[in-house]
């Protein structure tokens, strides 16, 4: 696949001199993937490094236009280093066909998987023609890419850094399953592992029931790629969200000799006074400007899941019963197993007047912040958690899969900052109207979730804090920036 590596000789001003370092971003080609490695380098640019951030051109694009709370082009050491998007007829689908009726939304996620493959080579190029001009390459990759930046190992004067976008309570938990399932580790060990009086809520979601075999494979894949040149783990969390998940995150990695971890979330920015300013706002925005405060809630299941034309129907009518208002971020089509879903104009008639229907994408940070949200039914990805936790607003938890139904015992066991919608041992029902409008009205209109929701401001303030010179998360950032830039 052709490559383009101009932008780096261009930026070095054809300098013979060497650079002293130079971090190179390589996030899995997903939306989901795209935006925190990006926010990622905006924390690594206001310490004056030169990033590199690589991905095919038509994902650079779309990320470039999504991300909310700053603006890429205005940085100037963040360069976007741009491969050509492969012809879909050159995706191998290498993956497909082992679904279980009860999984078919993952499947939108395969050709994603089957183009970071095809990254291997450009990616591979392009690390070579910045090491010959660099003293230390310093290379962050979503953990689904190891396979990509494996060719790391034959280059002297670079480590790679593995970015993990799941929780550390989610990645902890599947750690301690194998250890005890697959592994069969001696009782004395686990002690080791997992502090006194510690321990995961019963029953938790099983690997099996959350990842289609397609994704096992591809993550065993990853694993086993990058055991050999990891340097160290980064986290989209923060201390007073997960310590004690950190802490045996710690353990497990120096048990797998996978180097130190830093832990510097939440990625995004978290004061958005100067958006609320702009006149340059999404209509759903100014929609909120005349609504009571915490009266709103948003709806939004991220850009890879999709629901049947049945369920829509229920979530509609469950919306209407409810009597509270909404936002409800959809996509206008989804084609989900060949057929189109979409909501259905009897459904958005229904709807009218008590909410908004956002068809496509929405500033989903912005409406969070508003003060006017007080709700948020998700799919429960990693980033919307995290933004949620950070804007303060609790959570009617709908998992879907992968690390989702692991995040929603977070949420609604431990942290107690949720209420469930979707109960995963029932995973494979029909969320009726019923239980939507009564999930909905315990989160916006009970006392009970007038509680949940001052847990999850109290909870919001202390990670926005983290954030500032004197937080924990300031203090991890500056730390890995220490360590990447020591002599």
């Amino acid at each position: 696949m052709a490559t383009n590596a101009s932008s780096f000789n261009h930026s070095q001003n054809d300098t013979k001199e060497l650079v002293d370092v130079v971090l190179v971003m390589v996030p899995f080609p997903a939306q989901g993937h795209l935006n925190p490695l990006l926010h990622i380098s905006r924390l690594f640019s206001s310490h004056n490094l030169q990033i590199y951030y690589l991905s095919f051109r038509d994902k650079i694009n779309q990320v470039k236009l999504r991300v909310q709370g700053w603006d890429p082009l205005t940085t100037c050491n963040i360069h976007f280093q741009e491969f050509q998007t492969p012809p879909s007829h050159e995706i191998s689908r290498r993956f497909s066909g082992k679904s279980s009726e009860n999984n078919k939304s993952q499947k939108i996620l395969l050709p994603a998987i089957d183009e970071s493959l095809m990254l291997r080579e450009p990616v591979g190029a392009f690390l070579l023609e910045v090491a010959r001009k660099t003293r230390r390459v310093v290379v962050v990759y979503d953990s689904l890419m190891a396979y990509v930046v494996q060719d790391i190992v034959s280059i002297p004067n670079a480590e790679a850094y593995c970015y993990n976008g799941a929780s550390a309570f989610t990645i902890s938990s599947i750690y301690w399953d194998v250890a005890l399932r697959v592994l069969h580790l001696p009782s004395f060990v686990g002690k080791l592992l997992i502090p006194s009086g510690f321990g995961f809520p019963n029953d938790l979601p099983s690997q099996q029931s959350s990842f289609i075999p397609e994704f096992q494979d591809f993550i065993r894949m990853q694993n086993s790629c990058g055991s050999s040149f990891c340097s160290g783990n980064l986290y989209s969390t923060c201390k007073v969200v997960e310590e004690p998940y950190l802490n045996v995150l710690a353990k497990f990695n120096r048990l797998l000799r996978q180097g130190k971890q830093w832990a510097f979330g939440p990625l995004h920015p978290v004061d958005l006074s100067e958006r609320k300013c702009s006149n340059n706002r999404h209509d759903c925005l100014k929609w909120l400007d005349k609504q009571e405060p915490n009266s709103v809630i948003l709806v939004s299941f991220g850009t890879t899941c999709s629901l049947s034309t049945e369920q829509i129907k229920e979530l509609a009518i469950g919306l209407e019963k409810s009597q509270q208002k909404f936002i409800w971020v959809v996509r206008d089509a989804l084609l989900r197993e060949g057929e189109q879903v979409k909501v259905q104009e009897e459904d958005e008639e229904r709807v009218k007047g008590r909410g908004l229907i956002v068809k496509d994408w929405a500033p989903q940070l912005e409406i969070l912040g508003h003060s006017s949200t007080g709700g948020f039914m998700s799919h429960c990805g990693w980033n919307s958690c995290m933004e949620t936790i950070s804007m303060g607003v609790p959570i009617a938890t709908w998992p879907m899969f992968l690390d989702q139904p692991r995040n929603a015992v977070l949420l609604t066991k431990v942290l107690k900052i949720g209420v469930v919608v979707k109960d995963w041992e029932r995973r494979d029902e029909l969320i009726t109207r019923t239980t939507i409008e009564a999930s909905v009205r315990k989160l916006m209109a009970s006392p009970e979730g007038n509680e949940i929701r001052l847990r999850a401001r109290e909870l919001g303030e202390k990670v926005r804090q983290s954030v500032t010179n004197d937080g924990d998360s300031k203090r991890e950032m500056d730390l890995f920036i220490a360590h990447i830039t020591r002599n």
